[in-house]
């Protein structure tokens, strides 16, 4: 039993029936477009996903460390 109730020889098939239609040509042109849209795709969503990671920086909390620096800081100016 192959996927979804279609045994892999009924899958064999269909493929050899698409090739034989469209061509090999026509499917690696297809299977280059696809490619360059979901390329294009992640550029577009790159930046978004930079500015959060850049908001999180910005928003994290101060650590103990930096805390313990400013009070030194402050006793020392005294």
């Amino acid at each position: 039993m192959g996927f979804g109730g279609i045994s892999i020889w009924q899958l064999l098939i269909v493929l050899v029936i698409v090739v034989m239609v469209f061509g090999t040509k026509k499917l690696r042109n297809l299977g280059g477009d696809l490619g360059g849209a979901l390329k294009g795709f992640k550029e577009a969503v790159k930046p978004d996903e930079e500015e959060k990671l850049e908001e999180k920086k910005d928003s994290a909390p101060i650590s103990a460390k930096t805390i313990d620096a400013e009070v030194e800081k402050t006793s020392d100016q005294k």
